[in-house]
């Protein structure tokens, strides 16, 4: 019990006396500019290509436009985060002469691969819609991609919030992996700690911690929402 006390005093030292909480507020800020930024990114382009996956493909350009969108939901589904990062940072920008940080190449590729998984709980969110609500809408006069923005989408997204709320919290435990690209994270913070403690065992505890705060305060904001939309729906 002593040892794990001195651990303790070694890990407050650090972060109180010889600026470990800087690293760990950056971390923290790193940690969640990255999950909410790829969460948005990967909802504006799962939402495209959920509607060009439910689409009728009558005509050429929309079989088209779904082939390019298979491909790409295949190809970041079925490559792990941490080979997207390595990739895009290391073989991509210098092809491309491009310069950005790893906080931003984390961002571009979290929101890349969020957008094939979302597109696929879109899509589904779309096709648990009735269809006599696209058939309402274009019977109104209303074209299909307004359709789908004003009416089917709104009631897409309240069917599948929970599953969104998923895929957040898988954000935030995957931005664990951004430091092979020089992004500094939680994981990063409390690694510098632990490094400069030559103990582990606290800082990685306390690192744990606030990744299950950070998953329970999300859990708890899904859950408040959806009571949310309920009472809206009770009103209707």
């Amino acid at each position: 019990m002593n040892n794990f006390g001195a651990k303790v005093d070694q890990f407050t030292e650090i972060v109180f006396h010889q600026g470990g909480i800087n690293k760990i507020v950056e971390g923290l800020q790193n940690t969640l500019l990255i999950a909410i930024l790829g969460l948005i990114i990967g909802i504006i382009i799962g939402t495209l290509i959920a509607t060009v996956r439910v689409v009728p493909k009558y005509k050429l350009l929309p079989r088209i436009l779904n082939g390019f969108c298979s491909f790409y939901v295949g190809l970041f589904r079925g490559t792990p985060m941490v080979v997207q990062l390595l990739v895009f940072y290391y073989v991509l920008l210098p092809l491309l002469e491009m310069r950005m940080t790893g906080v931003q190449v984390s961002i571009m590729v979290f929101g890349l691969n969020s957008g094939a998984y979302i597109s696929e709980i879109m899509r589904s969110g779309i096709q648990s819609v009735d269809v006599g609500q696209m058939e309402a809408g274009r019977a109104v006069g209303l074209s299909f991609a307004t359709t789908m923005r004003m009416i089917v989408i709104p009631q897409a997204v309240k069917n599948i919030l929970p599953t969104l709320g998923n895929e957040f919290i898988a954000l935030i435990k995957e931005t664990s992996v951004v430091s092979f690209v020089g992004a500094s994270d939680l994981y990063v913070a409390f690694n510098y700690i632990g490094t400069n403690s030559y103990e582990f065992m606290v800082p990685y505890l306390v690192m744990a911690v606030i990744y299950i705060i950070l998953v329970i305060l999300i859990s708890t904001g899904i859950r408040l929402m959806e009571r949310s939309l309920r009472k809206s729906d009770r009103r209707n």
